[in-house]
């Protein structure tokens, strides 16, 4: 009998300490998903920011106004202006 409750007791020493274990390992894991939520966060800030920042150098006026000034360019005059067609010939 003696032999059971040493069996016994050693038995619920090594189950309580898989318990302790497995919550010890449960709270690390919990950490880091916040952890990885928290930089999910912010990098969905930066994402944002990019996309505003993004859209203020695509626009059309920041365009032209690039298009003109920085790289010397102009709208061409009638005169220069050749539609395709879809017959192959040419328009003016």
């Amino acid at each position: 009998m003696l032999r059971l409750n040493i069996l016994l007791v050693l038995a619920a020493v090594l189950c309580s300490l898989g318990v302790v274990t497995s919550q010890h390992k449960a709270r690390k894991l919990f950490q880091l998903l916040e952890a990885e939520q928290e930089r999910e966060r912010k990098l969905e800030g930066e994402f944002r920011d990019f996309q505003i920042e993004l859209s203020t150098w695509a626009t059309a006026t920041r365009i032209e106004k690039v298009a003109r000034e920085k790289l010397k360019m102009r709208t061409p005059e009638a005169a220069h202006v050749l539609t395709a067609t879809p017959s192959g010939g040419s328009a003016r």
